[in-house]
């Protein structure tokens, strides 16, 4: 038996994580045992993430003893307009631009095959209770911030129609060229989607 029952254990642990792979996983672990003090950090960093909770409205983190997160409970947001993220990533992203001051909904992970986990059909559930206990029946707008790709595009129309009696208005983040680019250099799609987004 070239490895130990322990350290086969901490590989097992590792390849459990998404994108780590067993080589990732064995290289990592050896790294952390001739490293005791990295070890150690990474060992209290991992333990805090016991008290970090998920936010019941949108599926954020929620840390202390809060039921809710702070984007769903600051009343300087407007929470009749609503973005669906995928990840907690999108919504970092969206955030940093400080442009949006809505709420938010987290979705997880779409699948390629269109069909939504159970998990993600609860928050979906969870999101059309909120509308029609808090807004009325219906949001002012919910914006479908799902990556711009076909598959993407796939998945925001079949949301849309889901929920298509819950909100007003259904917009999706614009593309085209970003800022600092240049048209010769960018491809048929990106140009397509700028001439038809055009404002």
């Amino acid at each position: 038996m070239i490895l130990s029952e322990k350290i086969k254990k901490a590989i097992s642990a590792f390849t459990e994580l998404p994108g780590i792979g067993p080589r990732h996983a064995t290289r990592l672990v050896f790294f952390l045992v001739s490293s005791p003090g990295k070890l150690k950090n990474l060992l209290a960093g991992l333990s805090s993430l016991l008290d970090v909770k998920i936010c019941p409205r949108c599926f954020f983190t929620v840390e202390n003893s809060d039921s809710l997160c702070r984007f769903c409970t600051d009343p300087s947001r407007d929470h009749k307009t609503i973005a669906i993220v995928e990840k907690e990533t999108d919504l970092i992203s969206l955030e940093r631009t400080t442009k949006f001051k809505g709420r938010y909904l987290i979705l997880g992970d779409l699948k390629k095959n269109g069909v939504l986990e159970d998990e993600q059909t609860r928050r979906l559930a969870s999101l059309k209770n909120f509308i029609l206990e808090e807004l009325g029946g219906q949001a002012e707008e919910i914006i479908l911030a799902i990556n711009p790709t076909t598959f993407g595009d796939f998945s925001a129309s079949f949301l849309e129609k889901d929920l298509k009696r819950f909100a007003k208005r259904f917009t999706r983040l614009a593309r085209g060229i970003p800022s600092g680019g240049e048209i010769e250099f960018a491809d048929e799609e990106t140009l397509s989607s700028a001439l038809e987004h055009r404002n």
